[in-house]
């Protein structure tokens, strides 16, 4: 099967976006003004949020992992027996190296919290000091949350799904052909979870919803292909608004009111149908196709890896109330180190990975190695 370039696309977009989402943050303290039409209700609570809308591309990264992760055990011939070596090490090779750096610039280049404002994400998620034990404790993945490199969270879920994928699989295969009922289904645990502060119950569902498609994917494309362009419009629309519903009404509607909470609930059915979208629509296919979408797509893990230590030392470095100079480095920065970061690290943990999955294939088989 060919490979699915869109989704590349999909997934170097939503990268940039939680970039752009990590820097807004680091202005926010000097946005916020509590006021509607403020620079920060134009960033964070109208339409334009789609480009910070960086916990909702989280939700994109989980769907899109449980389709890429389950496609090939659906091949004939899968190897179960290297699957589990070949996926720890694609994932935590780079996570191990991406916390070494985030040590390292701990480590070098000082961090005065006196330069940052106080109770912001700046000063509250991300580390000033750091011990050889807390490295190893981040680097097991087990953790809830992590100040040496904050977005480490999602890998957590990533390791879950990976472990677990053999049931995810049989969830999906049992759905048969109600492919769309089992999706929809995922979407509204997935917002009950949300709904009810239960994290495996948020999480998880997204990622049978990919799995759902790896299953059933050349029923959905049956499905797909007797949809219009304008059917397709509509669900772009629709899914990006109720991407982006929660953290808009969030400002009109009273603090901690239940209809925010079910407004934010439901953008796991806009992740979907985002990706639905990416991969059936014929104009979502040729836009993410284009060469900057693919570039981002190929970086996109490292980028994810790598961005918020930068943004975190530079804002240390500089003070948060020169946010904007701190967008204006970072930015490049990250995308500079994150190819380098893909080249010198995550595609040679991608060749290691390969040859620990055959190697252990081989003396499962009773092969010599």
């Amino acid at each position: 099967m060919r490979r699915l370039t869109a989704l590349d696309g999909l997934r170097g977009v939503a990268a940039a976006i939680v970039v752009v989402y990590h820097l807004s943050l680091v202005a926010q303290p000097y946005l916020d003004s509590g006021t509607v039409g403020d620079p920060w209700w134009w960033v964070s609570a109208s339409p334009f949020k789609i480009f910070t809308a960086g916990s909702q591309g989280v939700l994109v990264f989980f769907v899109l992992s449980g389709l890429v992760v389950a496609i090939p055990a659906m091949r004939k011939g899968f190897a179960w027996s290297g699957y589990y070596v070949t996926r720890l090490l694609r994932l935590y090779v780079p996570v191990w190296a991406a916390l070494a750096l985030a040590a390292a610039f701990v480590i070098l280049l000082p961090r005065d919290p006196s330069v940052v404002t106080a109770n912001s994400w700046i000063a509250d998620t991300n580390a000033t000091t750091t011990t050889v034990a807390k490295w190893f404790s981040d680097a097991s993945l087990t953790r809830v949350g992590y100040d040496l490199d904050n977005v480490l969270w999602s890998l957590r879920w990533e390791v879950i799904f990976s472990v677990t994928l053999p049931a995810f699989l049989g969830v999906a295969l049992l759905l048969r052909k109600a492919w769309l009922i089992g999706v929809l289904g995922s979407a509204a645990l997935s917002a009950v979870g949300s709904v009810i502060g239960n994290s495996s119950l948020t999480y998880l569902p997204l990622f049978l919803m990919g799995t759902i498609g790896a299953v059933h994917l050349d029923d959905i494309r049956r499905w797909a292909s007797a949809r219009t362009a304008r059917f397709w419009l509509w669900l772009t629309i629709a899914s990006l608004v109720v991407v982006v519903l929660g953290p808009v009404t969030a400002r009109i509607l009273p603090s901690g009111s239940i209809a925010v909470a079910l407004f934010s609930a439901l953008a796991g059915f806009g992740a979907a149908g985002l990706v639905l979208c990416a991969l059936c629509a014929p104009a979502w296919d040729r836009a993410l196709s284009t060469p900057v979408p693919q570039f981002l797509g190929r970086i996109s893990f490292s980028l994810y890896l790598v961005h918020v230590p930068i943004i975190a030392t530079t804002t240390y470095l500089l003070g948060d109330q020169r946010w904007w100079l701190v967008a204006i480095i970072t930015i490049p920065l990250s995308v500079t180190v994150a190819w380098l970061f893909h080249n010198w690290v995550e595609k040679p943990s991608h060749r290691l990975a390969k040859t620990a999955g055959r190697q252990r294939g081989m003396v499962l088989s009773g092969g010599t190695s």
